[in-house]
């Protein structure tokens, strides 16, 4: 019998990454779950569904970012965060820093950057 493979959510605004993502994480084994474009539907998605990792762009559609949308997370379901962004991280607000992420990762880096974070957050649990 094999491991289910860990499910990672990608929150992610711009949709044609997000697919590209799911698409690349799953070349990796992973489970994924969206991408899904908003904080809301985040939220929404895990009262349904459990995921090990999320992985969470900053600017979402819908009313609610990524770091307000992490705060809920975190509170509620205790999921470790990735923040993935295109912003260089000397941009981010303290905001960021108080979510504890994993990582914070650039949006165009290397897929591999990204698996390797997922482990961390994986083996953290």
């Amino acid at each position: 019998m094999t491991a289910k493979a860990a499910t990672i959510m990608i929150v992610e605004d711009e949709v044609l990454i997000g697919l590209m993502l799911a698409r690349k994480l799953r070349t990796f084994g992973y489970e994924v779950a969206g991408p899904v474009t908003s904080g809301e539907e985040a939220i929404r998605r895990l009262e349904d569904e459990r995921a090990e990792v999320i992985l969470m762009d900053i600017t979402l559609a819908g009313k609610m970012n990524g770091i307000e949308a992490g705060r809920i997370i975190k509170t509620k379901y205790a999921i470790p965060i990735i923040i993935f962004s295109g912003y260089d991280d000397s941009f981010f607000p303290q905001q960021v820093r108080e979510l504890a992420p994993v990582a914070v990762l650039k949006k165009m880096g290397p897929v591999s950057a990204i698996a390797a974070a997922i482990q961390k957050a994986l083996n953290a649990c």
